[in-house]
């Protein structure tokens, strides 16, 4: 029990790490996207850079951080405990040569035909020919993000599986501070090219900044020559890429269907999704991913161990622990959801009629926060057990349903159809995969996790008056007031979690008693 408790203090250790780096990068995020919004609102203008970012972005979760985290963590942490040091470097370069050359040849197709790409997924574009002109150039520009993405990919993927969680969970907010820059200080005369540029040089730095702990570490971003024979680690982890990698891209159809049903509807319905998938990317990366990333390497061991019984309990604790933090934030976000991006966006090209469009997406968005959540951690399980195949089955019929449900939501609810639709099959995705995995690890801890989730719930409605009497107020309704509305939204906030809070302390929480331990022992150990 011991050894259980002292494992699950290093996950949250190495989740509070990654969640303080994710949440100061969210931070910046968002002043970006205000900046942003400021700038150019929902306009064509803005409509055209969220679909260019969209298409390296997309390919950088297909042939990146998803595909690292699944195929590179597992087998280099395997190299780590059972191989030596020398060979697992003989791994790192041979992953880094085949992905930079894999890369190249996918950014110089991409450049080339971009508007063969465009017209796939923003059909609606085309009758517009000054907007496909714009997005073609700005998707062109902004190709080469995806090599130094995926590069930083790597090198978090090494940081991580050496238990080091600092540098890759800062690296984002290096990234927004040169978007910031960029759009606050354009050299560009448009504003909306100069912050695809900073897209690219803040990919670039993002990467950069996290090699001097890799090569600390002493591992090296070199070219394994030769090529030939692949390294065999190589080979296991192609192996275990492919199934991913269709999984994965399954989730990018979701994505691109939503897109393309988009670019066919009223203005700014493309810009209305990324501002809403913004906030809920919040507290699930701030939650989700952060709680993920640190999971997967402890899960890996124990299933290099096999330890079936260790993994077991770091699951259990791992999907409790996440809906206790992301239940509250659901409910924050469908209560407060237009006070919030009232604040954050409704300033200069950003108009009242924006917000209601963002706070309808966030609304749907937001009932799929759980499901978001929980595959996070479900999937990691597959994925430590080098089971890459039962995660891609799933996955592909949640992508048909959620094209179904994209088609037939899309007209009565219009781009918040789009968002239902994305979490509706996101809520499919989850509960089938825990049904599987509870078949083959034989038992999931069930009546603790639903026993803490019945907790997690109550305490999360117990937080709803207070919520919706602040919503209710007026002066949302307004320009102006912005330290007024500041401090309301400020206050009911932290209100609501000192509510929630003090429900579970009074229910007896084990999350809350857990983390306040370890707090507690952080704390004594920092005097």
């Amino acid at each position: 029990m011991e050894k259980q408790t002292e494992t699950e203090g290093r996950i949250v250790a190495a989740a509070s790490i990654v969640s303080a780096g994710t949440f100061l990068s969210r931070i910046l995020g968002f002043l970006r996207d205000m900046l942003f919004a400021k700038i150019l609102g929902a306009t064509l203008a803005a409509d055209a850079f969220y679909v260019a970012y969209r298409i390296p972005n997309l390919l950088r979760e297909l042939f990146a951080e998803g595909s690292m985290s699944a195929g590179f963590i597992p087998v280099f942490t395997e190299y780590l405990t059972k191989r030596s040091r020398e060979d697992t470097r003989y791994l790192v370069r041979s992953v880094f040569t085949a992905l930079f050359l894999i890369l190249i040849v996918i950014v110089g197709i991409g450049i080339v035909f971009t508007p063969l790409i465009l017209t796939l997924i923003a059909p609606g574009f085309i009758d517009h020919p000054n907007l496909f002109e714009l997005t073609t150039r700005l998707t062109r520009i902004m190709f080469p993000f995806l090599l130094f993405i995926s590069l930083a990919a790597l090198t978090m993927g090494i940081l991580n599986g050496t238990r080091h969680f600092g540098p890759p969970a800062l690296s984002p907010a290096v990234f927004n501070i040169v978007m910031i820059l960029f759009i606050l200080f354009p050299f560009y005369s448009e504003p909306v090219v100069a912050a695809a540029l900073g897209v690219v040089v803040g990919g670039l730095l993002q990467w950069v900044m996290q090699l001097p702990t890799v090569y600390k570490e002493g591992f090296s971003m070199s070219f394994q020559k030769p090529i030939f024979p692949l390294h065999p680690g190589l080979v296991k982890m192609a192996k275990l890429l492919v199934p991913v990698t269709v999984a994965l891209s399954v989730t990018q159809v979701n994505i691109l269907v939503s897109t393309m049903m988009a670019s066919t509807l009223a203005e700014g319905s493309v810009s209305y999704l990324y501002y809403a998938m913004r906030l809920i990317h919040f507290p699930l990366g701030i939650f989700g991913v952060a709680l993920s990333t640190a999971l997967l390497p402890t899960l890996s061991a124990h299933a290099a161990h096999g330890d079936l019984p260790g993994l077991r309990q770091s699951f259990s604790f791992g999907l409790r622990l996440i809906f206790f933090i992301t239940a509250p934030a659901l409910i924050g976000l469908i209560l407060l959801r237009v006070p919030i991006v009232h604040l954050l966006f409704e300033h200069g090209a950003f108009t009242r009629f924006d917000t209601l469009g963002v706070a309808s997406a966030v609304l749907y968005y937001s009932t799929g926060l759980w499901a978001f959540a929980g595959v996070r951690v479900v999937v990691p399980v597959f994925y430590a057990l080098q089971d890459t195949k039962t995660p891609v089955r799933i996955a592909i019929a949640a992508m048909l349903l959620n094209i179904l449900l994209n088609v037939a939501l899309a007209v009565p609810l219009q781009h918040g159809g789009l968002a239902l639709a994305t979490s509706l099959s996101s809520m499919f995705n989850f509960v089938v995969l825990i049904v599987l995995l509870r078949k083959r690890i034989n038992q999931i801890d069930a009546t603790r996790i639903s026993l803490s989730h019945l907790k997690v719930l109550l305490a999360s409605l117990c937080m709803a008056p207070l919520t919706i009497s602040i919503t209710n107020l007026p002066l949302w309704n307004s320009q102006g007031n912005l330290l007024v509305k500041s401090f309301l939204l400020t206050v009911a906030i932290l209100a609501s979690v000192a509510i929630y809070i003090a429900v579970q302390a009074i229910l007896k929480s084990e999350e809350l008693t857990f983390l306040k331990n370890f707090l507690k022992a952080h704390l004594n150990r920092s005097e």
